[in-house]
């Protein structure tokens, strides 16, 4: 095992889940993952070691904050990424 395996990035799962959630129509698989890369690079990173859930630690109000940047980083990240698309 890689020190690279053991450490988690806590965004990356955040952004995936927001990017499921707001999947649309016609989404493929290339732009979500431009569209995730482009969001993850617009937030902060938060390391874990321990696959502990690390939400269960956080204030309700840091939890809050959390999704609302991811929310507001998927919705930029996807325009971005429209907006820079070749037909």
């Amino acid at each position: 095992m890689s020190l690279l395996d053991t450490i988690d990035n806590l965004y990356e799962r955040l952004v995936a889940e927001e990017l499921e959630d707001s999947r649309e129509a016609g989404d493929t698989e290339d732009f979500l993952q431009d569209v995730m890369c482009v969001a993850l690079n617009r937030l902060p990173p938060r390391y874990y070691r321990h696959s502990v859930d690390m939400m269960f630690y956080l204030a309700d109000r840091e939890q809050q904050e959390m999704h609302d940047k991811v929310r507001s980083a998927v919705g930029e990240a996807r325009a971005f990424v429209e907006s820079h698309q070749r037909d």
